[in-house]
């Protein structure tokens, strides 16, 4: 089974690394876990992982929020 990097799987996502990012943290998509490799942590995707994203992102409210004009 072949496993991807985050930076791969945003490529693979059509999204900018640090928008995956971003939406990991305010836990708008579903990650995998971390796991340990050696002395490094990292996200480890499988294709059924960047797939789930994929179904998720049309249904993420992301931009910039509209200011209020003040009169």
């Amino acid at each position: 089974m072949a496993t991807f990097s985050t930076r791969e799987a945003a490529e693979k996502l059509g999204i900018s690394l640090m928008s995956l990012q971003r939406y990991i943290a305010a836990r708008k998509i579903q990650a995998p876990k971390l796991r340990r490799l050696g002395k490094v942590t990292a996200r480890l995707w499988s294709a059924s992982d960047i797939e789930k994203v994929r179904k998720q992102l049309p249904k993420i409210a992301n931009g910039r929020k509209k200011r209020k004009r003040q009169k």
